[in-house]
């Protein structure tokens, strides 16, 4: 199951990465950009590769923190391990809910 919601996290940020890619860089040459008033000394190349891969962390954030708050209470507050191994401070399930 996590490697699931990982791919719900991965998949659609590299998608909307290479669309940002493709909208920002349709604008924008690399080579006219500076950092602190100095050129970038980074290639064509290198520029669309690093700003692909902060596009997809930060896109990738977005979609983690979408994932992270669709969590229901119910499943955050579960338990994780079996009724017969349950520590103290571990809640044991009300009537009509499973385990």
């Amino acid at each position: 199951m996590k490697m699931q919601k990982l791919m719900w996290i991965a998949w659609p940020a590299f998608l909307v990465a290479g669309v940002l890619e493709m909208l920002v860089f349709a604008m924008v040459d690399p080579q006219d950009l500076h950092w602190f008033g100095q050129p970038v000394a980074l290639s064509r190349q290198g520029v669309y590769t690093l700003s692909f891969f902060v596009f997809w962390g930060i896109t990738m954030l977005s979609s983690g923190l979408t994932t992270m708050l669709a969590i229901s209470p119910f499943e955050l507050n579960q338990c994780p391990w079996p009724a017969d191994e349950r520590p103290a401070a571990c809640p044991k399930p009300e009537a009509g809910n499973s385990p």
